[in-house]
């Protein structure tokens, strides 16, 4: 028997993050109605409507109710669990920003509500979040330390450690890093998230496990150059990183990058002495074939760079998205993540110490907080064949 869902989302929409997931599950990984995950979505909490909504079409035509309350979308108005887990998609929708540029998506409200339920109920069940687990720190670790309260199994995080790698590329767990940089493009905080997260699924894997981030500093504009020239990162690697990009501009990627809307570098300092950036180069890379995002990073005692590009087929079926579902559907079926939510607590953590440090001009942010220390699985990515764009009829 599938195992029943409460889809709890910000909007549902044509390739919204709830499309592309949720899609799935109701769909199939090609929503064709064939291969899916072995889930049913029984029930679904959605916090806006926008006048392109599909949730209310969807629901009638998959048989689901849409629920006004996140309670009632866990228990179908009883006293006790409906569902045996719930996925919650806090991305996309009209919410404001801080003064730091942070959109402050409502995920721990989503999160929280969903924990109220398991409190009344006393029944807990996999949660799934998607992407960073809240803009705001405070508000991410609040998420973190209810979920070990309550013995909630829980995953988090983006879709780009499970995408393909051209080349393929697995860093054998107990590597030695002598530096690591990852490439990006798009908005600095949403996109910044997801290069963020292709570094840390790498370099977790090094001698030890990982132990945390002890600093972080954010370079913006001709600052971001200096550091580079100053050897605070290495421009071996990120010229190494942006060699797998598939689509750049013709010119100078230091002079272009200047041009660009936001751009930086992310300096990462981590507590066992590993110095990392990524770097997120707009007007100089283009979203291009599959995304550019990418990778490189040195072993030690390696002359060359180990590089990839973390592709993403697009646009639908967005099959990087069925690799982020299938290990959903793992957990939901285990009870047990497939790997850490720690790595996603970490990048949360790096990305609002990130947004600091530009708000404020640049300043280094101190990071005790951020000792958060796990060990990284062999969770696989995707290898399969990258299946062909469909057209899809909304």
């Amino acid at each position: 028997m599938p195992k029943k869902i409460a889809a709890i989302i910000t909007e549902y929409r044509k390739w919204s993050h709830a499309d592309v997931i949720v899609g799935k599950i109701l769909e199939g990984f090609m929503y064709d109605g064939k291969e899916k995950p072995d889930l049913q979505v029984v029930s679904m909490y959605v916090d806006q409507f926008p006048k392109n909504d599909m949730s209310r079409d969807l629901a009638k035509k998959h048989n689901f109710k849409i629920c006004e309350t996140i309670d009632e979308a866990l228990t179908l108005g009883g006293n006790k669990l409906a569902v045996d887990g719930v996925v919650i998609i806090g991305e996309h929708g009209s919410y404001p920003n801080n003064d730091k540029g942070q959109k402050l998506y409502p995920r721990r409200r989503l999160f929280e509500d969903t924990s109220k339920t398991f409190e009344r109920t006393k029944q807990a069940v996999p949660v799934f979040s998607d992407k960073h687990l809240s803009p705001v720190w405070a508000d991410a670790k609040w998420m973190y330390d209810k979920s070990r309260e309550l013995f909630v199994p829980f995953l988090a995080g983006s879709s780009i450690p499970v995408a393909w790698r051209k080349p393929e590329l697995k860093i054998p767990i107990g590597s030695e890093f002598t530096g690591a940089v990852g490439l990006g493009y798009g908005a600095i905080e949403g996109y910044g998230f997801h290069t963020i997260e292709g570094l840390q699924c790498m370099v977790e894997r090094r001698k030890g496990g990982e132990t945390g981030v002890k600093a972080v500093t954010s370079y913006s504009g001709e600052p971001m150059w200096k550091a580079m020239d100053d050897g605070k990162f290495s421009k071996e690697l990120l010229e190494a990183s942006i060699e797998r990009a598939p689509s750049k501009a013709k010119g100078d990627y230091r002079t272009l990058s200047l041009k660009g809307r936001e751009t930086g570098v992310f300096l990462i300092e981590y507590i066992d002495g590993l110095t990392a950036a990524i770097a997120i180069l707009n007007n100089y890379l283009y979203e291009g074939d599959g995304g550019a995002f990418c990778f490189a990073g040195k072993l030690k005692g390696e002359d060359k760079p180990r590089s990839c590009q973390f592709y993403l087929q697009q646009p639908d079926p967005f099959a990087h998205f069925s690799y982020l579902l299938k290990a959903i559907d793992k957990m939901m079926q285990t009870g047990h993540a497939p790997y850490p939510v720690e790595r996603t607590l970490l990048t949360t953590g790096i990305l609002d110490a990130a947004m600091t440090s530009r708000h404020e001009a640049g300043k280094r942010i101190e990071t005790p907080h951020l000792a958060i220390k796990y060990t990284p699985t062999d969770y696989p990515f995707a290898t399969d064949p990258i299946p062909m764009a469909i057209k899809r009829e909304f």
